[in-house]
Order: structure tokens, then sequence, then C-alpha cells
């Protein structure tokens, strides 16, 4: 590699290369459909998940965004068992 910043890019992907072989340490977290459910049972996906549009006010939504937040939530926890309280679970 020539140019300038040649040295850099090479040394980058050498470091790069290097932390493929190892295990990253980022910490992850199951999807909340496979995390225990409130009745202490687990729950195990059978299918796979898809995407729900809801066509909501920018407003409600950053105001509903933030209350779900403050109280330690995700939306779609709180839409998935708001649907399952209407409709129920075939």
């Amino acid at each position: 590699m020539s140019g300038k910043y040649g040295a850099l890019i090479q040394k980058a992907r050498e470091q790069e290369n290097q932390k493929e072989g190892q295990p990253e340490d980022k910490k992850t977290r199951k999807p909340d459909s496979q995390i225990s459910g409130q009745q202490g049972e687990e729950q195990v996906v059978s299918e796979p998940e898809v995407n729900l549009c809801v066509k909501v006010p920018k407003s409600l939504r950053q105001h509903w965004a933030a209350e779900a937040k403050r109280q330690g939530m995700t939306m779609t926890s709180v839409i998935v068992e708001a649907l399952k309280a209407k409709f129920g679970e075939p």
C-alpha cells in the first residue's frame, strides 16, 4: 500500500483480522419473545417474527416511547400485551 494512510489502513486490517477469531465483548440479550414469561414458563419461538406497522401521530409515538423507556419496557412488549389482552392467542 502506498499513500499517506496506507500504513494506518494496513494496521487496522491486521487488528480486525486478529479480532475475528476472538469473541466480542458485547452484551447481548434475548428477544422479548424468548425471555421467560411473567408466570415463569419459557416461551419458544417456533416461527419467524414479522413487522407490524401502525401509523400514529409522531407526537404520540415520541410520548409513548419515552414513557416505555422510563418504565423499563419496550414498545413491542406493550403492544403485544395489549393485543393479547384484546384478542387472545390462537
